[in-house]
């Protein structure tokens, strides 16, 4: 770690990467003005996957004292990781033959048909606990009709994957056991919170002659007034159904999962305890003595001996890890590898061709529709996972270590 300080700072920006030249330029400046920060606490974050956000970098966290910023939580409120590892060796299923190719293949392939992808939804309304509760407290929310529909559209994607980075993998451990770990977040919904309070932000700071420039990308709405709160709740009621999401999902590939070993093997097998945690929030918390709003972006929780899910790039390694609960870092770690190239960068350098052999030289199983944009997500595109966790040794320690065989996109 390292720590900036010069004439763009106002507060320091402590880095966890081994030098400057590490951070790209509009990092850096995005970096820069979170310091200029007027209501900042401390200093700035930089996790070691950072990179250029939407007015905060990914990758970075800043406590505040009193407000909240759409931005520096993102469109994808609630994006984050599940996992559940299992004893099941893959030495004993990975020459089992089945009428889809290989026991892994066929998994795959269930999990492709059976959960809706990419800008997919289910066709039926599905049950969601978050959602029946949202409604049975719709005087919370009834200030804000605009968001209202959300609630309804919610049931029929609930239990969805989504695009671009997210992901459902069949995963190998240390151990050769089985592993699953799914990737995903709030779907459309925290898009469409994080969009409106943005813009009610924006009006408000011009209003209140703020001083923190608008093409910083930072407008903030003060904890104390009606807006923060409604902002605050209905983050916090993305957070609960990005989190539903994934646990949704993770259930219907164990029920794959089951069938395909009950059919297939005569193996007693058992789950061990999911974990299911955002990196896209923020959450009121102690540090240095301050209740504070520490806003994660692209980075996870890591209170010393809490687990956490940090992801590498498809076909790559993915981590369990256990914070270590450092204070410089708001108690917080990577939330994965970080992108190297930009989507639009990575489909322009790498080849679909390149892409598909590279994963199949790797021996790992990609249910995709369609792969024509499959060089977005080459691990190429992104930083060397392995890099990221030593960078953060003193942010969070693996506990577990896990390797592509198996992975669906959207």
């Amino acid at each position: 770690m390292f720590v900036i300080t010069n004439e763009n700072t106002k507060a320091p920006i402590k880095v966890w990467l081994e030098d400057e030249s590490k951070i790209e330029g509009s990092c850096l400046e995005q970096a820069y003005n979170l310091s200029q920060l007027p209501f900042l606490h401390k200093w700035v974050a930089l996790m070691p996957d950072t990179h250029t956000g939407m007015g905060m970098p990914i990758g970075g966290v800043i406590a505040a004292d009193g407000v909240v910023i759409p931005n520096a939580v993102g469109v994808d409120i609630g994006c984050g990781m599940g996992f559940v590892g299992t004893d099941i060796k893959i030495a004993d299923i990975k020459d089992i033959a089945t009428g889809n190719g290989s026991f892994i293949q066929s998994v795959v392939g269930d999990i492709l048909r059976n959960i809706p992808l990419g800008f997919n939804r289910h066709k039926k309304p599905q049950s969601c606990m978050t959602l029946d509760t949202a409604k049975s407290e719709i005087d919370k929310y009834a200030r804000n009709p605009e968001l209202i529909s959300e609630i309804e559209t919610g049931y029929f994607q609930i239990g969805t994957l989504g695009g671009g980075n997210h992901f459902i993998e069949l995963q190998e451990d240390d151990e050769g056991c089985l592993g699953i770990m799914v990737h995903s977040g709030s779907r459309h919904f925290g898009k469409k919170v994080c969009d409106l309070f943005h813009s009610k932000a924006r009006e408000m700071n011009q209003k209140m002659h703020s001083g923190v420039p608008d093409h910083y990308r930072l407008a903030f709405l003060p904890t104390d007034t009606l807006e923060g709160a409604q902002y605050i709740n209905w983050m916090n009621l993305a957070l609960d159904f990005a989190a539903e999401n994934r646990e949704k999902m993770m259930f219907a590939v164990k029920e794959i999962l089951d069938k395909h070993m009950i059919k297939l093997t005569d193996i007693q097998y058992s789950y061990m305890e999911e974990i299911n945690a955002h990196h896209n929030y923020a959450a009121l918390e102690n540090h240095y003595g301050k209740s504070v709003w520490v806003h994660r972006k692209g980075a996870i929780r890591a209170r010393a001996g809490e687990l956490g899910i940090i992801p590498g790039a498809m076909g790559s390694y993915s981590y369990i890890v256990e914070g270590l609960g450092n204070d410089m870092s708001f108690h917080s770690s990577s939330h994965g590898a970080g992108r190297e190239y930009s989507r639009t960068g990575a489909m322009e350098t790498f080849s679909t061709e390149e892409v598909m052999l590279d994963l199949k030289e790797r021996g790992v199983i990609l249910g995709k529709h369609n792969k024509k944009d499959v060089a977005e997500e080459s691990r190429f595109a992104y930083k060397d996972i392995n890099v990221v966790m030593e960078n953060q040794k003193d942010l969070a320690k693996p506990v577990k270590r896990l390797k592509t065989l198996g992975v669906v996109k959207g």
